[in-house]
């Protein structure tokens, strides 16, 4: 097959979306797919969708030559023009949108919110069908634009990692671990609120960039700070692979109470590692976590909440039943090459029913 994969930036850029990217173009590049990749720069939202003024990338796209259409859905506010002019042509390729989570489905004001709704349910009408990274984002999106479309869901893995064996705490404190990029949606700051309440001794190390949202990770510091624990809190920064492993092996917990998760790879990486995980009750945390069997889910925006379920971590006990069930969970899910061969079947069958719609049509003539 021929594919063209529409993203915003770099295809290395990091975050749990881009990864998905990434183990899938790989996975279709080793099955002889030649994919090609068409980027549109990070800018903001308004100037994303003054893309859709210029037709210079549409034209681009309604000029290349391939069999399917790959695209991201973060990038729908630049695609409008593209997909009405794609949808115009003979004989076009479909179009296929990977939807790891819906704009809407964050935390922004009314406003905010109704315009994003306009724009998001109108790209959304412009394709033909979608990948689905979990239940929750499928459900997502047919309360958008109703479920007529066909789709496949197709769960991310965490069998990219390498696996460490984990290490015993030589300090006692209770090992915490957060990962992703810090801005708002991830919760950071509802974990160094609830640590406000926390009884007993403990760690909390911070893996992911902190530029994305330079406010936001000034603010996350000023909470640690203020409540008198910043020391107790590292820093790490963005990490490459083998050391966040080395992280998950040396921490007892992952505490990632995130506004709304389209799915949360972070989630799966530390259940894989044998974490207990607290998780968000929003979004599909809860298609891979059970609460108070792998971990435990607490409302977003709740740091009271937050506090209690990592004060039930400090009992040992606790924490060696919680990670030998994530442990057993997380050996059990999907791998990359599962899910990424269920998306090329599917992205195969695309092809084949245009092709063969386009022989029927030929026929009659």
């Amino acid at each position: 097959m021929r594919i063209g994969l529409v993203i915003y930036g770099a295809l290395d850029t990091l975050s749990g979306g881009y990864l998905y990217d990434r183990m899938l173009v790989a996975h279709l590049r080793a099955c002889g797919d030649d994919v090609q990749i068409y980027s549109l720069p990070w800018r903001n939202y308004a100037r994303h969708c003054a893309d859709n003024v210029s037709t210079a990338f549409a034209r681009r796209m309604c000029d290349a030559t391939v069999d399917v259409w790959l695209q991201d859905e973060l990038n729908h506010p630049s695609l409008l023009r593209a997909n009405a002019l794609l949808r115009r042509m003979r004989d076009r390729a479909p179009i296929v949108s990977i939807v790891h989570h819906l704009r809407v489905s964050e935390t922004h004001s009314s406003a905010l919110l109704a315009m994003y709704r306009v724009v998001e349910r109108a790209y959304l009408r412009s394709c033909d069908a979608f990948v689905f990274n979990s239940n929750a984002t499928r459900a997502s999106v047919h309360a958008l634009v109703g479920a007529g479309r066909a789709h496949v869901v197709a769960y991310p893995a965490a069998d990219h990692l390498p696996v460490f064996v984990r290490e015993e705490s030589t300090t006692g404190a209770l090992r915490l671990l957060a990962v992703g990029n810090l801005i708002e949606r991830k919760g950071l700051h509802t974990t160094l609120t609830a640590l406000r309440d926390v009884c007993g001794d403990w760690t909390l190390d911070v893996i992911g960039r902190d530029d994305v949202d330079p406010a936001y990770a000034a603010r996350c510091r000023h909470i640690a700070n203020v409540a008198g624990f910043g020391a107790r809190v590292r820093w790490r920064g963005r990490l490459d692979d083998a050391e966040l492993a080395r992280c998950y092996a040396s921490a007892d917990a992952l505490v990632a109470p995130s506004q709304y998760e389209g799915f949360g790879i972070v989630y799966l990486e530390a259940m894989a590692a044998g974490l207990p995980v607290i998780a968000s009750t929003a979004g599909a945390a809860g298609e891979i976590v059970y609460d108070d069997v792998e971990g435990y889910l607490v409302p977003p925006e709740n740091p009271a909440a937050t506090a209690a379920a990592i004060q039930r971590l400090f009992d040992p006990e606790q924490r060696r039943r919680l990670g030998r069930a994530a442990c057993a969970r997380g050996a059990a899910h999907p791998r990359w090459v599962d899910s990424a061969a269920a998306i090329r079947s599917f992205l195969v069958e695309r092809v084949e029913r245009v092709e063969s719609m386009g022989e029927r049509v030929n026929d009659r003539r």
